[in-house]
């Protein structure tokens, strides 16, 4: 995937959902892995021709775990001239040391988000973009059907009343393989995840099935999530514009 095919996703998902006004001051949540690296290309690219002007801030939580050099990061920041915030916490050795939590990735979830908007919030971010892509959305979907017996997905903008601030994901019309692909054409500087969870949740298993459903049933991805985003699940809005899945295939 190309920077053009990129803005251009990232824009039709703007602005199908209102997500940016003008003066908004987003913060975009790094967590070192492609998918935030990706977002952060987007948003940098998009504040400069936007018609709407906004400002960016970066953060990243860090978990406190060993070997996590956020360097390269940093100079990726300094490179487009975007603040860099790291937050460090004590959540790693809270939930695996204390705690000892075999099922952690709920409430490490909690954490970081709370840690995450926190920093926005103290900052003067009005609004935290999340890095949530289409794959994403697919895969809370099957979490939710398979283990809660709901259909459910985050929505593209939430409202958080306490803390004052707005939740949006611009890359929820972007396949994964596409950033993959756009990962590897812009070599970005990736931040191996430390935690030891990696690889071994629940998302992880339901990723993997819905690469199953995907190979045994071309295009089922796109069904999934075309069912997402006409299912008039709570706490959607109404999209300003029809919005269609799409396959970028050059990468």
């Amino acid at each position: 995937m190309k920077l053009q095919r990129l803005y251009s996703l990232t824009r039709k998902a703007i602005d199908s959902y209102q997500m940016i006004d003008e003066g908004d001051h987003i913060a975009v949540g790094i967590s070192g892995g492609k998918d935030s690296l990706t977002l952060l290309y987007a948003l940098h690219g998009l504040m400069q021709f936007y018609p709407k002007k906004f400002t960016l801030s970066a953060i990243t939580v860090d978990l406190g775990f060993d070997n996590f050099d956020l360097s390269s990061i940093s100079r990726l920041c300094q490179e487009f001239a975007v603040p860099y915030q790291i937050i460090h916490t004590d959540i790693g050795r809270i939930l695996f040391q204390e705690r000892q939590e075999t099922n952690p990735c709920s409430l490490c979830a909690k954490l970081r988000k709370g840690a995450l908007n926190k920093a926005a919030s103290s900052l003067g971010c009005n609004k935290v973009a999340y890095a949530h892509h289409r794959e994403d959305l697919i895969e809370t979907m099957l979490l939710s059907l398979i283990y809660e017996g709901r259909f459910y997905a985050f929505s593209p903008y939430t409202y958080l009343d306490r803390m004052k601030l707005t939740v949006i994901r611009p890359m929820m019309l972007i396949p994964e393989a596409d950033i993959v692909g756009f990962q590897r054409k812009y070599n970005l500087p990736i931040c191996k995840n430390p935690c030891p969870m990696d690889g071994h949740t629940k998302r992880e298993y339901v990723k993997n099935l819905s690469n199953i459903l995907e190979k045994e049933n071309p295009g089922a991805k796109e069904r999934l999530f075309h069912a997402i985003i006409t299912g008039n699940i709570p706490g959607w809005m109404p999209c300003s514009s029809a919005v269609e899945p799409e396959r970028d295939t050059d990468i």
